[in-house]
């Protein structure tokens, strides 16, 4: 289960860094509101008339990168499974606003926001999903959010680490094409997501073993 909630858990981490860092820069004095920080399909964002401040974070594309190789010591019920070594995932960061400005100022803070992040360790990641999962004080955690405290998960995420890609004007078209929904102003980021092989209790740390 916990392999399936990898790709969830850096969205979720994400998200979360965005969203704080919104705050903690007061930017909704800055655009005059509340900004909302999603994670959908740009297609199913209300564009227009209608527009209100808004930053997406679109997973497009996954890349998995090498296979680790099980071990006869390897869980019984995840027998002859192969994991990735590492995934690489792309983002598409977009930012939406109705007013003067507004998408300005938010895509410009998110560039720093992520900018700023560079390498996330397995010490940072796992105080976020714990963050976003916990409940203390009365907070209300969503199924979804609840599951990314599983403590495999957090085991697995060795480092998450961010970098901004360069795309020209014809590979945006395409893209935007593909996601038939009508273009904003966007940067595209690499996410490297480093797995952690599984280690049976009682057994030493070995090499990762891995096959292309």
């Amino acid at each position: 289960m916990a392999h399936s909630l990898i790709l969830a858990s850096v969205t979720a981490i994400l998200k979360n860094i965005v969203e704080n860092g919104l705050v903690d820069r007061a930017v909704t004095t800055s655009i005059g509101g509340d900004a909302v920080v999603s994670a959908s399909s740009p297609d199913r964002i209300t564009t227009g008339a209608d527009e209100k401040p808004q930053i997406n974070l679109f997973l497009y594309q996954v890349q998995p990168k090498g296979l680790y190789s099980q071990s006869r010591h390897a869980d019984p019920e995840e027998a002859g499974v192969g994991y990735p070594v590492s995934l690489e995932l792309y983002y598409l960061v977009t930012a939406y606003g109705a007013q003067d400005l507004q998408i300005e100022v938010l895509l410009g803070c998110v560039l720093t926001l992520l900018s700023e992040q560079g390498t996330l360790t397995r010490e940072t990641i796992g105080s976020i999903l714990t963050a976003l999962s916990s409940n203390k004080g009365g907070r209300i955690v969503n199924p979804m959010a609840a599951t990314l405290a599983d403590p495999k998960l957090l085991d697995r995420l060795e480092q998450i680490k961010i970098s901004p890609q360069t795309m020209n004007l014809d590979e945006i078209s395409r893209l935007w094409t593909t996601l038939q929904a009508r273009y904003r102003p966007s940067a595209v980021y690499k996410v490297m997501v480093t797995i952690q092989k599984d280690v049976p209790a009682g057994k030493p740390n070995e090499p990762a073993q891995s096959v292309a």
